[in-house]
């Protein structure tokens, strides 16, 4: 992959960005009950993040939207928790550092906002993704937190930032 750049997220990729992350539940076989592919704002990430301390990114290649991730206030809980939601990255995309760069663009927003905190919710079988997470310094934690409604996703882990 060549030429890729991250930029935030502007109305006219809402398309492509939840194409992207529908594709990527289907390579992965991510159960769709219960994790973000049932979020209403699916078709409308641009809207979503349009709101305040939320920020969505996309790396976009020669044109193509590649991979995806966003960071906003975890629901029901203190101000200074947020949540990186929504990391999804095409196949062709992994394992070239793209998604360390997302990932450390999202964190770096998320201490700009004021969070002292980030919370994720991942699938116990994506074990990449959570090698990832380590590295950047998330740990498991026993439940989950906030009211996310991803109730298929039972793997919690946490960030001090």
């Amino acid at each position: 992959m060549n030429n890729w750049i991250i930029r935030k997220i502007q109305k006219e990729d809402n398309q492509a960005v939840a194409q992207l992350i529908r594709a990527v539940f289907d390579e992965l076989n991510i159960p769709k009950t219960g994790t973000a592919y049932e979020d209403p704002y699916l078709d409308l990430m641009f809207e979503e993040y349009s709101k305040p301390r939320s920020v969505y990114y996309v790396v976009e290649s020669e044109g193509r939207i590649m991979g995806c991730a966003g960071i906003a206030q975890l629901a029901n809980e203190a101000d200074t928790f947020c949540e990186l939601q929504k990391m999804y990255l095409l196949s062709e995309t992994r394992g070239k550092g793209i998604g360390s760069q997302m990932m450390e663009q999202c964190l770096q927003s998320a201490r700009d906002f004021g969070y002292e905190k980030c919370y994720l919710e991942t699938m116990p079988f994506m074990l990449d993704a959570q090698k990832l997470y380590r590295k950047v310094g998330f740990e498991n934690i026993c439940s989950p937190m906030g009211s996310t409604g991803h109730t298929s996703c039972p793997v919690w882990m946490l960030k001090d930032l």
